[in-house]
């Protein structure tokens, strides 16, 4: 019996993995448990984690500060990659918005931190790791002690105390606040996605396949060439149904057009809008018409991009029109339609509709691949190129004026910043980026239970004791910390700013650093809006909760 004491006891590889398997176990077992309609979901592994923590269940410092920092990167990055493809066209749309509010959040936090030491005589050394822990960052932390050693040449054990006490009710008022806010303002989740699929129909992000027909004497007489050229508008042109011969035709570029002509189109909602006042009225043609008229000439079929060859490669240098004689009408990517233009970059996993004549669709069939169970072939190799670059990253020293030690982006900035871009930008550089759904969920369950069950079974060693010796108080101080500027700003983004429910519980949890919370979010809000808003403002949050607590630590001194 004395190797099963050791595994319970012991220090060595098999004691930990141990260890941490069975607080990962009972902590998701406990899910079930609500309060009320609420319950902690993968947060429970935390509390889980500080009762083994405090009943000496303890991983040596190297394993515990490895699998902690190993899970955070895998959570973070592969919130990355899932978000990746539509960031940058997020950030345009209401990113500056965002992370202004985000960075009101870290602003609000450091002044009620500072606020509580004055009125209270709280050592300000304290308060920062209470700060630390209540926003539930951890980089944050590190950079005060990193700082204040720095400065001092000696080690202060409060800021990390703090941390310790502050967090487990930080991840708890952060959820908290997103519950409060959702009671606040009597949020309906299917109004809320109602709401959110009539913004992304008026943003354009969503496309449309229409009949137009031509009543404008400018348009007969020209190409589909010089039609697009003068108009500027972004549209496909797939087929032409000419009202002289009665003949339907795969539109080429030098396809001329005739009064009475009927064109079938693929564009945005806006641009369909400016077209019919261009070319004509929008008539009542669906593709079931279509398909009656071009049964024996043309068809459309619905391919899925898994060759290799094709991932990163123009549209346009594929030369369909005139290899194949067909035309790809529209692309979907990540439940996103695109506009078939011949600058735009390929990608495995793309959804792509081809027009042309049946022969011509096998032969497109073979060259895209279409093969869905090659996609589910994981490409582990691009995924753990991007963790390395991330690694290199975040360590690399960023020097500010007036700081006297250099900041850095942490091991959960920087991974989260090349997965977004390298999921982005990728293909341009031959690497496959797509991970299914299920691949992508997978990696990330993993990354924060492991992460969680670490950092409980860490903070769980002398809890109770800094909590007996007036650290309770750091307790009140540090959930103070948490909800006043969640709740300010959540209050603001949803009043001024008219952000929906899902946003603002992204926002939240990016500008807190939790991934908890984002857990929590994606799972009561049943899409990615949260993850995406989470993304927009965790880069900037990040590097502002790294600052400003190495400034607090300058004011402490």
């Amino acid at each position: 019996m004395e190797w099963l004491v050791n595994l319970f006891t012991g220090s060595g590889v098999a004691h930990s993995v141990f260890i941490v398997a069975v607080v990962i176990a009972i902590g998701l077992g406990l899910n079930r448990i609500k309060f009320g309609s609420v319950s902690l979901g993968v947060t429970w592994i935390l509390f889980v984690g500080i009762v083994a923590g405090h009943f000496g269940f303890l991983l040596d410092a190297t394993t515990s500060h490895f699998v902690k920092e190993f899970g955070l990167i895998l959570f973070i990055y592969s919130i990355g990659l899932e978000v990746g493809p539509g960031f940058f066209s997020s950030f345009r749309k209401g990113g500056v918005t965002l992370n202004m509010l985000a960075a009101g959040i870290v602003l609000l936090g450091c002044c009620t931190a500072y606020g509580i030491h004055l009125i209270t005589g709280t050592d300000l050394i304290s308060m920062i790791g209470v700060l630390s822990g209540a926003v539930t960052n951890t980089p944050g932390m590190g950079a005060a002690q990193q700082t204040f050693y720095d400065m001092t040449g000696q080690t202060n054990t409060t800021i990390a105390q703090g941390y310790a006490v502050a967090y487990p009710l930080g991840v708890v008022g952060i959820i908290l606040s997103i519950i409060v806010l959702k009671r606040i303002f009597r949020v309906n989740f299917d109004n809320e996605r109602r709401i959110m699929m009539e913004r992304n129909k008026e943003n354009a992000e969503q496309l449309e396949a229409v009949t137009l027909e031509v009543h404008n004497d400018s348009v007969c007489g020209h190409t589909i060439r010089e039609i697009q050229e003068l108009f500027g508008r972004k549209c496909v042109i797939t087929r032409v149904l000419h009202e002289q011969t009665h003949d339907i035709e795969l539109a080429e570029s030098n396809t001329t057009l005739g009064m009475g002509d009927k064109i079938f189109l693929v564009a945005a909602p806006l641009e369909i809008e400016a077209l019919t006042l261009l070319i004509g009225p929008r008539i009542d043609m669906n593709m079931a018409e279509w398909d009656a008229i071009e049964a024996n000439n043309l068809t459309a079929e619905r391919f899925v991009i898994t060759n290799p060859a094709i991932n990163g490669k123009r549209l346009g240098d594929l030369k369909l029109r005139q290899t194949f004689n067909v035309t790809i009408s529209r692309i979907s990517r990540a439940g996103v339609d695109l506009i078939a233009e011949p600058h735009l970059l390929l990608q495995l996993g793309d959804r792509v509709v081809v027009v042309g004549k049946p022969k011509s669709i096998e032969k497109i069939s073979r060259l895209m691949g279409n093969s869905v169970k090659r996609l589910e072939e994981p490409n582990l190799a691009a995924i753990f190129l991007g963790i390395a670059l991330g690694v290199v990253l975040g360590s690399l020293p960023i020097f500010i004026p007036n700081v006297p030690v250099p900041v850095k982006l942490g091991l959960a900035g920087g991974p989260l910043i090349v997965s977004i871009l390298i999921s982005k930008f990728g293909p341009q550089l031959k690497l496959v980026t797509y991970t299914t759904s299920s691949a992508n969920k997978m990696i990330r369950q993993i990354g924060i239970t492991l992460f969680l069950a670490s950092v409980g079974i860490g903070a769980g060693d002398g809890f109770i004791d800094t909590i007996m010796n007036g650290g309770y108080w750091w307790i009140l101080y540090g959930f103070l910390i948490t909800v006043i500027p969640c709740l300010i700003i959540g209050v603001v983004a949803r009043m001024k700013c008219k952000l929906s429910y899902f946003t603002i519980a992204g926002l939240i949890s990016g500008a807190m650093t939790d991934p908890p919370a984002l857990a929590y979010s994606n799972e009561i809000c049943g899409n990615n809006q949260a993850s995406v808003a989470y993304s927009t403002v965790y880069p900037l949050t990040m590097f502002l909760r790294v600052v400003t607590a190495q400034i607090l630590v300058l004011m402490a001194l």
